[in-house]
Parts: C-alpha cells; sequence; structure tokens
C-alpha cells in the first residue's frame, strides 16, 4: 500500500489531465525498469502469532529496529508506519505484512540482490527482537480476531467499505500476501498489448506461485485460497477486466474505468477524510460531499489509481498482480517470468499467439478454476500445466536474448528455475506443503513457520 502523498498537487482543471499522467509513463525500451514487491508475515518466535504493532516483538519495533541501516520513518500521527531508503519504500498491509516496494533497477540481478539484502537486514533485527518472517499466500495458522490492525487512517475506511461489500474482503486485508512485479511500456499500443497478454495469463502465474492451502490450520481445498479470496473482496475494484479486451481499449478507456470506481478516502492535512463509496467525477466537478467545492489535485488521482485491485493494474507503469507470496528464490523468479515475457519482442509475440483466440469466458472459466486445481485446470483443451510449460520456456528464451550478465558472466534466464521446477512436476508449492500437513507434519501447519521462513 502506497504511504501518503506529501500533497493534493496540481489542480485537476481539464479531465485530459487523467490519461496524460499515465501516458507520462511512456519510455523508450532503452529506459525499461524492474520493480519487484513482496509482502510477508511477520510472527513472533515464541508463539507463532503473527506481529502486533506495539510490543518488543512487535511492527513497530521492527521499523524503528531497520532505522540502524539508513531507513528513515514516515509518521502517521506521530507512529511509524513505513519507512524510506532512497528509491526503495517498506510499507505495511492492514494485518501487518510487511512489504518492500523495490527501486525501479535495470536487471535481474539487481533486483534479488535487493530482495537478499531486505530480507538479510530483517533477519538481523528480527532476531534480536524474537520474531520471524514467513513468505505464503495466506495466513496459515491465525483467525481475523488474533491479528491486529495497523494504525493506518486509509484501512479503517477500507475496513468500513470492505464489511458491506465482499464476504472476504477482510480477509485479503489481514490475512493474505503477493509479490509482484511492475514494468514498463513504450507506448499506449505497447501498453494495451502487455496488459491484454498479461491479464489473460495472470492464472498461469497464479497456478505456477500457487502457496496458500491452509485456513486457521486445516486444509482449505484451495492451492491459492488468496487468489480465491480476490472473487470476494470488492466487485467494484477487482477481477479481469473484460473491457481490456474490446476495440479502442487504451488510456482514456482505463480512465473512464477508474472514474466509475468509488473512492475510499481524501488525504487532507496529515489526515485520511472518509470518502467511502463517493464519486471521484463528482470530485472533478467540485462536489465531492466530503470536501464541498474543492476540486481535486494530481495527488488524489493517483491516490485513488491505488485503490483498484485488479489481476494487472495500471498506473505509470503496468503491475503483476497474480502470485502468491513465497520463499525468497520465487521473489525474484516472478519478475523472471514477466521480465522474460513482455521485455522481449519474441516472446512478446509468441505470449500473444498463445491467447489471441481465448475468449472473456474461457479467461473467466479458467480464473475460476485454478485457485482450486492450479496446474491442473484447463483452457480450450490444454492443462495450465501444459501452457506454463511454454510460458516458461518463452520466459527463458527472452531472458537469455536479453543478455543482460552478472559479474560472473551469467545472465538472467537461471532466476527463471524455480518455476522451471514446478512446471515439470505439475506439484504446486501448496500441494507439496498439504503432502507434509498429511505426512511428516502430523496434521499440524506449526512446521511451516520453520522450514519455510526467511
Amino acid at each position: 500500500m502506497s504511504a501518503p502523498p506529501k500533497s493534493k498537487g496540481e489542480p485537476i482543471t481539464d479531465r485530459r489531465q487523467l490519461a496524460a499522467y499515465i501516458a507520462a509513463g511512456e519510455k523508450p525500451a532503452s529506459r525499461f525498469r524492474i520493480g519487484t514487491e513482496h509482502e510477508k508475515f511477520g510472527f513472533r518466535l515464541a508463539d507463532l502469532r503473527q506481529l502486533p504493532y506495539e510490543g518488543r516483538a512487535g511492527v513497530r519495533s521492527l521499523l524503528e529496529g531497520l532505522t540502524r541501516f539508513g531507513w528513515q520513518p514516515i509518521l502517521e500521527e506521530g507512529k511509524p508506519i513505513a519507512l524510506t531508503h532512497g528509491a526503495c519504500n517498506i510499507t505495511l498491509e492492514p494485518g501487518g505484512q510487511f512489504e518492500l516496494s523495490g527501486a525501479p533497477v535495470e536487471t535481474l540481478h539487481q533486483t534479488c540482490r535487493e530482495v537478499q539484502t531486505h530480507l538479510k537486514q530483517v533477519k538481523e533485527v528480527g532476531n534480536e527482537l524474537g520474531l520471524g518472517m514467513l513468505g505464503m499466500g495466506f495466513q496459515p495458522k491465525w483467525a481475523r480476531a488474533d491479528i491486529d490492525w495497523m494504525p493506518k487512517g486509509r484501512y479503517q475506511i477500507m475496513r468500513r467499505w470492505m464489511e458491506k461489500k465482499g464476504k472476504l474482503g477482510i480477509d485479503m486485508m489481514l490475512r493474505t500476501c503477493t509479490v509482484q512485479v511492475n514494468l514498463d511500456f513504450g507506448s499506449e499500443a505497447d501498453m494495451v498489448r502487455k496488459m491484454r497478454t498479461s491479464l489473460a495469463l495472470q492464472p498461469i502465474a497464479t497456478a505456477l506461485f500457487a502457496d496458500s492451502p491452509f485456513t486457521e490450520g486445516k486444509p482449505n481445498g484451495f492451492l491459492s485460497y488468496r487468489s480465491h479470496v480476490w472473487t470476494d473482496t470488492d466487485p467494484d475494484r477487482c477481477g479481469m477486466l473484460p473491457f481490456v479486451f474490446e476495440p479502442g481499449f487504451g488510456y482514456e478507456r482505463y480512465v473512464n474505468y477508474l472514474l466509475d470506481v468509488p473512492m475510499y478516502f481524501v488525504f487532507r492535512d496529515g489526515r485520511y477524510l472518509d470518502a467511502s463509496g463517493q464519486s471521484f467525477r463528482d470530485f472533478l466537478n467540485g462536489k465531492l460531499p466530503v470536501l464541498p467545492g474543492e476540486i481535486p489535485g494530481m495527488g488524489d488521482w493517483i491516490d485513488h489509481m491505488t485503490t483498484v485491485f485488479t489481476e494487472v493494474r495500471l498506473k505509470r507503469f503496468l503491475e503483476m498482480r497474480g502470485a502468491d507470496g513465497g520463499p525468497w528464490d520465487r521473489l525474484c523468479a516472478l519478475p523472471a517470468l514477466w521480465v522474460g515475457l513482455l521485455y522481449d519482442a519474441a516472446a512478446l509475440d509468441a505470449a500473444a499467439e498463445l491467447v489471441k483466440d481465448w475468449t472473456i469466458e474461457d479467461q473467466a472459466g479458467l480464473r475460476r478454476e485454478v485457485p482450486r486445481r492450479g496446474l491442473k485446470a484447463e483452457i480450450r483443451g490444454r492443462t495450465v500445466q501444459a501452457i506454463a510449460k511454454d510460458l516458461v520456456q518463452l520466459a527463458r528464451g527472452g531472458l537469455q536474448r536479453r543478455a543482460r550478465l552478472d559479474s560472473s558472466g551469467q545472465d538472467e534466464s537461471h532466476f527463471i528455475n524455480p518455476l522451471a521446477e514446478i512446471a515439470d512436476s505439475g506439484r504446486t508449492p501448496a500441494e507439496l506443503k498439504l503432502e507434509a500437513f498429511h505426512g511428516r507434519w502430523q496434521g499440524s501447519v506449526d512446521p511451516v513457520f520453520k522450514e519455510f521462513a526467511y
């Protein structure tokens, strides 16, 4: 989740500014960057509970401890709720899930070093405080009532609104973790092609990364319960966006979609004002009930753009949002998959060809099926496993052709290896954990906190 804006920014006096803001993200391929974000569950070593905000083994202590590495705190009402260091940020999800938003970097070697440095720092401070970190898609042990809410004003507004919408929105806020990558586009046409291709293929990524088979200590019947949670969170701001595949899709059509998404809040003078359910269209006309007579600034628009939670999200870049959180090597594998597919012309051509005949109904069926069946799901007579194998090979080829070498002369393609192993075996991370649960773990999820902690 984003840190609070410093100001409301340039006044929006013409609706064309909204599409122009997105278009300003266009850049030549030579300036394409990779921004990786990942969330993880903090837990107390003593009792495995998800971290409270206060207390020695708490989120606040962890944030304060990380300042020794040069991180600067961001405060809300006097409490640290985020950290910043150059182009990197550490933010908190509603239940205290700890998120690194990495800097835009040129290569996967750099983004993976960034992840490793971050996890090393967190582990150093965590060991002193008696806490650990776990990468999975859904909290495997604790109920909603066992989890503390973080002291961020936007989350209290979102919580009240979520309770009026889908049944699982609070679970999304408190008990899910993801890894995502943010990638660039060169033009409106390039954005459209990448968004259509990646949106159609998100369920394949969901299957490869499926790692959320437990709820409150028991199997939940899903391989990616995190992915299922999004289907019953808030229909106004989640999902697969069929209009993206319609003729004429572009920046302006996406702006029209965003304008129809009900607002959550407006940030003024260090406080979040509850604007839940109100219309950004009214805001543009100075008719927002919570701020009558005031027109928005670009900071308000940027904030509003963060309140949609689609499988692919468009800002000044594209966010790939379909994967469960996981161990450190899959944190590098997720950007490897999408960089290999979207930043290489031949791979993108092949990926677009693969999905060109998939109808909206085909995609919707796949989206419904994958959370339960993972790689065994099917679309148009092919298993997800078979498609995943193809995608991994396409991505590997794209990474090899990028030829971005590290100091030892190794290219980026080895970062895709964890996904190749999953696709070749046909066994998702969730299925491996279920086997352990029914076998050596003897019906307990507690060992996951030791075997799979960072």
